[in-house]
């Protein structure tokens, strides 16, 4: 038998292994699944309470996770739907749809009867059809508990010219998944992966559907050629051409029993469409091998189409698994792949000009009266990490990754150089960049990036996240902070506190947002007294400190600029971390 031969036999014995796996799943997945779907109900009897359209101004979203973040197709506008928060003891899913005005920094809450229910890890895209349609599928509900889940397999579309939610029911769709991705792709809507999970099984996919917009029909894709293994969390952006570029992702595979591997893929695929514009196009994978510096291995990275014929990937965690702990990497780098010449490329952020020009300058002017004809710059660097390892209260590792983009220009600077800048005010007037996380949303709307949220861990804790940054990827000069997050309202709450959250989960998977807020402070306080009576301030405050560092490491680094020093920065985290505990904002 030829090579051929065996690659069929084998890619066929896997399609055997996986419909099995696929049939096993399922069954077990259906009882947990019956039980979710009253709950699903319940929330859906009170959606239904909602008779018309209320679009009212709000404050900006709560902290929120795995939710989708588009750009309107016609308006300065961002689009913001569902998620899920997660405080320790309970999970809470959103079904709820805001509106962020890009002109006025301002969000606006929309109220529409007979929205898609509650959900997180959903996907969505947008087309300018009819003034601007948004289209949602897939996603999970989870039961309060976090430990059953409910995997959809629905098609909805918010119409954004009349402000109304229309379910779209064609047969022949995906199975329930979420992870999956899915884009816009000339008059279709291409769907990737994904993965379905109950409380003892799990499988991921490695399968592509078509939704025609024209016909409202589904199709399930066989391309020809060697594709990507199954996976979720990939980057899938579509080509000018209609062909569609998938990247990375992650999967696990089970080994033993009760015992995971996970696997994070690096590898990347072209899926082109051959006859595109008759009835069925012919579709083939093929393996892309690109040049350039590819980003780091990770997960939880987010994606977003960007100018020149580019996709983006921004920040992402990598974990490295071990017996008794877990070594998280979270990131916040900007990568850039150039379709056309298949490269990848790190982001460099430039400066303002201002302060460019006055550095040159100042160089120059030394330059001339040490009496040198040219001043020799050397050649640019790489990006630079920063790595911190913080020892968590249980003795869970957690390594810290920041990732600086070289700057040739501003690596000469003496150390007599920084304290005067420092000393002038310019270093801590720089605007703020997004602190290492994953599973930021992330949108591009005029050439601006827009991050949303995500989360990071410390030990047992995740942090999720609720700031939004900006930055112009034509000029890539300076992040531009436009809303903050006070780590202050990050409510947490450990297994061994009371279970009095418990006693309505409706409310809990509902997201109340109020019941968050009014109890933040008095958790809080709660939680030093009842947990550490004899704990001493001073050691109070280094538990807040080590809790908080990679908050506030972020923050430094950001006031700071790529040029500080990891000596320096770490004294101002600290400082920085000892001041808002002394005197909370």
């Amino acid at each position: 038998m030829g090579k051929k031969g065996k690659r069929d036999k084998k890619g066929k014995g896997a399609e055997k292994t996986l419909a099995k796996l696929e049939k096993k799943v399922s069954r077990r997945a259906k009882k947990e699944e019956e039980d979710l779907e009253a709950l699903i109900a319940e929330f859906q009897s009170l959606d239904a309470k909602k008779t018309q359209v209320i679009e009212s101004s709000c404050p900006p979203p709560s902290p929120r996770l795995n939710c989708s973040l588009c750009a309107h197709p016609e308006r300065d506008e961002l689009i913001l739907f569902g998620g899920e928060y997660f405080n320790g003891q309970k999970t809470y899913l959103y079904n709820d749809l805001y509106i962020y005005h890009i002109r006025k920094n301002s969000w606006a809450k929309l109220d529409i009867p007979n929205p898609p229910p509650r959900r997180c890890a959903h996907q969505a895209a947008v087309v300018p059809t009819a003034g601007g349609q948004l289209w949602i599928f897939g996603g999970e509900f989870a039961s309060p508990n976090g430990e059953q889940f409910y995997h959809y397999k629905d098609l909805w579309v918010l119409h954004l010219a009349t402000k109304t939610w229309e379910q779209i029911k064609a047969p022949g769709g995906p199975s329930g998944r979420s992870g999956h991705r899915m884009v816009a792709c000339k008059r279709q809507l291409i769907i990737f992966g994904g993965f379905h999970e109950s409380a003892r099984d799990f499988i991921y996919y490695n399968d592509v559907y078509a939704f025609n917009l024209d016909s409202f029909t589904w199709s399930k894709l066989a391309p020809a050629g060697l594709g990507p293994a199954p996976r979720s969390g990939c980057q899938m952006t579509p080509t000018p051409e209609g062909s569609i570029v998938i990247y990375g992702g992650y999967s696990k595979q089970r080994i033993k029993k009760d015992v995971d591997k996970g696997t994070l893929h690096t590898d990347m695929f072209l899926l082109k469409a051959e006859g595109t514009g008759k009835e069925e196009a012919r579709w083939t994978w093929s393996r892309l091998s690109p040049s350039g510096v590819k980003p780091t291995p990770r997960s939880g990275f987010s994606v977003a189409a960007a100018p020149n014929n580019r996709c983006l990937l921004f920040g992402g965690v990598h974990d490295e698994e071990e017996e008794e702990s877990i070594e998280g990497d979270f990131f916040n780098d900007i990568y850039f792949y150039d379709i056309g010449k298949n490269r990848w490329f790190p982001a460099q952020l430039k400066g303002p000009k201002p302060e460019r020009r006055k550095r040159r300058r100042g160089r120059e002017a030394e330059a001339e009266a040490a009496g040198e004809e040219e001043l020799q710059l050397p050649p640019p660097q790489g990006p630079l990490e920063i790595v911190k390892e913080v020892v968590a209260e249980d003795g869970t590792v957690m390594t810290i990754k920041q990732v600086i983009p070289g700057a040739a220009e501003d690596r000469d600077r003496s150390g007599s150089e920084e304290e005067e800048e420092e000393e002038e005010g310019g270093a801590l007037g720089q605007p703020v960049e997004p602190c290492p996380r994953s599973s930021a949303m992330v949108a591009v709307k005029h050439g601006v990036l827009y991050v949303y949220g995500g989360m990071f861990e410390v030990g047992d804790r995740q942090v999720t996240l609720s700031d939004l940054h900006s930055i112009d990827l034509h000029r890539m000069d300076e992040w531009k902070v436009l809303l903050e997050m006070d780590p202050k309202t990050q409510e947490w709450l450990e297994e061994s506190e009371s279970d009095e959250e418990e006693d309505d989960d409706v409310e809990g998977a509902e997201g109340g947002e109020e019941e968050e807020e009014s109890s933040e402070e008095e958790s809080e306080d709660e939680e030093g007294e009842q947990q550490h009576p004899a704990v001493q301030p001073g050691e109070a405050q280094a538990r807040y400190v080590a809790r908080t560092e990679q908050y506030w490491l972020g923050l430094a680094r950001s006031h700071m600029g790529p040029e500080a020093r990891d000596k320096k920065v770490l004294k101002v985290a600290h400082a920085m971390a000892k001041t808002f505990y002394e005197d909370p904002i």
